[in-house]
């Protein structure tokens, strides 16, 4: 089994099997000595540390926009799952935002410590006037901030 790996694997000593990668976005997220040792044991183990491509970054941008994510998931969260869509792996993960752009691009993922994200839609609202919208941004009616919700 192939898998990614997202930076809270290196924060735990959770145990995965498996031809292990993750990206240098997540290696640069890495800060405390306790999570660059783990990284250092993973290395050791064979992880391998991979750069997408941009058609996978291309394609998680689109997803992300489908789902309602692309305000929410960064730059490094779209180099994993580009890395993962592109090696057809177990993306693990405790992020919700990113499982649920998986799920668009029908990327498996896995938790780590938390529950696995359950299916959600986003609705955008405005905190002044309650109009809906499709995306975030200022109210075209009174100018307040729109904002994400559950739907």
């Amino acid at each position: 089994m192939t898998v990614v790996l997202d930076a809270s694997i290196f924060f735990s000593e959770y145990p995965v099997m498996g031809e292990s990668f993750t990206t240098p976005s997540v290696c640069d997220e890495l800060v405390d000595i306790r999570s660059k040792g783990n990284f250092e044991k993973w290395c050791a183990g064979g992880l391998r540390v991979v750069s997408p491509a941009q058609e996978s970054l291309e394609r998680v941008a689109a997803a992300a926009a489908r789902s309602r994510d692309k305000g929410v998931i960064s730059a490094t969260d779209a180099d994993l799952l580009a890395l993962a869509l592109e090696l057809d792996a177990t993306l693990y993960t405790d992020d919700f935002a990113i499982q649920n752009v998986a799920s668009v691009l029908g990327v498996k993922t896995a938790p780590i410590l938390q529950r696995k994200a359950k299916r959600i839609h986003w609705k955008y609202r405005c905190t002044g006037c309650g109009k809906y919208y499709s995306h975030d941004g200022e109210c075209l009616i009174c100018g307040a901030a729109i904002k994400r919700k559950l739907k």
